[in-house]
């Protein structure tokens, strides 16, 4: 039995799952961030595209037309250098700015806004090349690699299809002036970045899924994890027994000190006791005091005997009052008859008026 305790079979607690995002081990893939950058660089160049191709016609044109003008000193061509750059950094900028903010929302969107201090600590032991070369050896480094061989295939297939189908159109581009040669250009590999684009986001959704199992299967506690945990969270339930035991006790005892002041004790007459207080002046009604069933009761009736506390049979009263009024409550307007009767023949005996 020890041997099945240790066994990781049982599902990861609130706080086992807590811990481990606090320590960075979230359920991500990069195949969702990989195919949802590709989308957002395609939607920037079909937003952009036109506009991209006419600044690169205009930085081309303005380029050549000044070829003969150029002077071949350095401080001209670092100048030159340094606008040819600048204009290829404006023209590539909406696609970077895409790219970069897709690709902060694809992690967002996997694992929120998360900042482990823990993950960003360097781990040495990471050094180790025993360590390296097992995590290389691993389940894990095997299917990840089967998964990269399988996507290079299938996106390899996926293109060169495309691309086929598109030979015929390629032979007449011999014909066609510049403009035309960028439009096919522009729409075939815009085509063949949308099927490609789609058939990476079911490899994401399928590889998702699939880090998340593995995610869920690492978090896997055995028995005796959750018993542990629930002594550190909760506390020994041994302990918590020993405290509520103690807690009673020292209830039990505040509620005997209070029968001695108690005007009545109403009894089953054998198995219940309840001891009412009333004061005219100070109580609004009477008041329960202290009740008990079994010993407890019998303990009621012995302190309420000896402190000359008057016992009072009445079977119905006092299982209602037992049943329906908790310690340090009046007692409710549908009992006043009932438990007038009782204090008018305790007045009597006392010789009260």
């Amino acid at each position: 039995m020890a041997e099945d305790d240790q066994e990781k079979t049982e599902q990861a607690t609130p706080k086992r799952q807590r811990d481990a995002r606090e320590k960075g081990q979230v359920v991500v893939s990069r195949e969702v961030s990989s195919a949802l950058v590709l989308l957002g660089a395609m939607l920037a160049f079909y937003v952009a595209g036109t506009w991209m191709v006419q600044r690169i016609i205009e930085m081309m044109r303005h380029f050549f037309s000044g070829l003969g003008t150029i002077s071949l000193r350095a401080d001209s061509l670092q100048t030159m250098l340094l606008h040819l750059m600048i204009d290829f950094f404006l023209i590539v900028f909406p696609v970077m700015l895409a790219v970069l903010i897709v690709g902060i929302a694809a992690n967002i969107m996997q694992v929120g806004f998360t900042i482990s201090s823990e993950a960003m600590s360097p781990n040495f032991s990471k050094l180790n090349p025993l360590q390296g070369i097992g995590r290389l050896l691993s389940l894990r480094s095997v299917v990840d690699l089967v998964k990269s061989l399988l996507k290079v295939v299938l996106l390899g297939w996926l293109s060169y299809s495309l691309i086929r189908g598109e030979i015929q159109k390629m032979l007449l581009l011999m014909r066609m002036d510049i403009m035309d040669i960028w439009t096919f250009i522009g729409q075939t590999a815009f085509r063949i970045s949308l099927y490609t684009g789609l058939a990476m986001i079911a490899i994401a959704a399928l590889d998702y899924l699939f880090q998340w199992w593995q995610h869920q299967k690492d978090l896997r506690m055995s028995k005796q994890e959750i018993k542990e945990e629930s002594k550190q969270t909760e506390g020994d339930p041994r302990i918590k027994s020993r405290i509520r035991s103690i807690q009673l006790e020292m209830s039990r005892r505040r509620m005997m000190q209070s029968v001695p002041g108690a005007t009545v004790v109403i009894t089953n007459p054998t198995h219940l006791a309840v001891a009412l207080a009333y004061e005219s002046k100070k109580m609004l009604a009477p008041k329960v005091v202290a009740k008990g069933a079994g010993f407890i009761a019998e303990t009621i009736k012995d302190i309420a005997k000896s402190h000359s506390v008057p016992v009072v049979e009445n079977k119905p009263l006092a299982q209602t009052l037992f049943k329906t009024v908790d310690i340090g409550a009046y007692i409710p307007f549908e009992l006043y008859k009932a438990v007038a009767e009782i204090l008018a023949y305790v007045y009597r005996l006392k010789g009260i008026h």
